[in-house]
């Protein structure tokens, strides 16, 4: 399987697409990390205070480790934002903070996408792991109903990356309508920019993950 052209060229898809999403998120976050947020605001803050805008008042703020490790715990209400966003008091800063505080927001509102992600997660993570199996199995035995059930399995982990886009989108669209309130306009549009560059890794994921859905199925079907 792995010598196999359609194999090696969706690979090559998926190392460039990855590649290209993570230097395109790399750079708008350098450009709009030197650029003073309007408010001076730092990132915490300004994730309080569209929490607060929110109804959201028992929702923490942690900071953590890493960069670019944000995220929102809907298990137990904490919004975890790395060193340079909690602390940061740029646009970029602010767009990362609001993004995540969006996610909080959807919790909140019984966001349906979001729920759906959320119940998904224990079917991905068993798709994304235990697929390989009986793919390779039924590869090297010669046996179509393994890869198909090893396809079917991993079909779940593709359905995850489907569901998370909307997620992502609307966490950033409730993020920007947040900052457009109090931003000059050009820095809305930099916090959009940023955000519309971090969604493009999601997108290039569910790419390559629906690409290797098909292709394994059509595998499952050769004689």
């Amino acid at each position: 399987m792995i010598f196999d052209p359609s194999y090696l060229f969706i690979m090559v898809v998926g190392l460039v697409l990855g590649l290209a999403t993570q230097a395109w998120i790399k750079g708008s976050y350098r450009k709009w990390s030197r650029v003073p947020l309007a408010t001076g605001r730092s990132g915490a803050e300004v994730a309080r205070a569209m929490l607060d805008q929110n109804g959201l008042s028992a929702v923490s703020i942690n900071q953590v480790g890493g960069s670019l490790t944000d995220n929102y715990d809907p298990r137990t209400r904490v919004l975890n934002l790395s060193a340079d966003v909690y602390n940061g008091r740029s646009v970029a800063s602010a767009g990362v903070a609001s993004h995540e505080a969006g996610h909080a927001v959807q919790h909140a509102r019984a966001y349906a996408p979001a729920a759906a992600r959320q119940a998904l997660v224990p079917i991905a993570n068993i798709g994304s792991q235990i697929s390989w199996l009986f793919i390779m199995l039924g590869f090297w035995l010669n046996v179509g109903g393994l890869i198909t059930i090893g396809a079917l399995v991993f079909g779940g982990a593709v359905l995850f990356q489907i569901v998370t886009l909307p997620v992502e989108f609307d966490a950033s669209r409730r993020a920007v309508e947040s900052l457009s309130m109090g931003l000059p306009p050009e820095q809305a549009a930099g916090a959009r920019s940023v955000l519309n560059a971090a969604a493009m890794t999601y997108v290039a994921a569910a790419l390559v993950a629906i690409m290797q859905f098909v292709y394994f199925l059509g595998l499952s079907r050769r004689d």
